[in-house]
């Protein structure tokens, strides 16, 4: 018997439900070599930035902010991460008092009004990327929009995570079992 007809963990919800986390799935594995690669490209430009003022009295012009827009993109392509498992700060003392089937049902509240929340931080976050869109930065011939459109991705990768979330419950990431 699978875990499908079991009626048991996320595979209740049907293969639609198991194709969309499929897809986010897939999508949070390529955000997770993004964010991988931005710490990268980080570290290195500091490294090499106090090597090149403390041993040859110098500086890369460009390295400061190019480390702070890989900082920026990083911290922001991990948010949904954290979210996947559930790692972000919460309060349960009197949550955890309830039923499960409570329990349950306050967490795809919470899901859907984070999803919300997502959604109008989207919202601002697109007003702000549109209106800095002709600012360039100083040391870079690039728009100063390219920080803000680290929230967009942010606000829309974590929007599907919390809307997977609300459809799945709790349980939604949890592996299946082995037959």
């Amino acid at each position: 018997m699978t875990a499908l007809s079991q009626g048991s963990g996320p595979s209740q919800e049907g293969p639609t439900f198991i194709r969309v986390r499929a897809a986010l799935d897939r999508v949070d594995r390529v955000t997770k070599y993004a964010v991988i690669i931005a710490m990268a490209v980080m570290t290195i430009l500091v490294v090499t930035q106090v090597v090149f003022r403390y041993a040859f009295s110098s500086a890369i012009d460009w390295s400061e902010e190019v480390a702070r827009l890989a900082f920026v993109w990083a911290m922001f392509l991990a948010i949904p991460h954290g979210i996947r498992r559930g790692v972000h700060v919460g309060i349960d003392a009197l949550v955890v008092r309830f039923s499960e089937s409570v329990q349950d049902f306050l967490f795809r509240l919470a899901a859907m009004l984070g999803a919300g929340l997502m959604a109008v931080i989207f919202w601002f976050a697109w007003d702000v990327t549109v209106y800095t869109l002709p600012e360039m930065m100083p040391t870079l011939n690039l728009t100063a929009a390219v920080y803000y459109i680290a929230v967009l991705f942010a606000a829309i990768h974590s929007l599907l995570h919390l809307a997977l979330l609300a459809w799945g419950g709790s349980k939604t990431w949890e592996e299946e079992p082995r037959p």
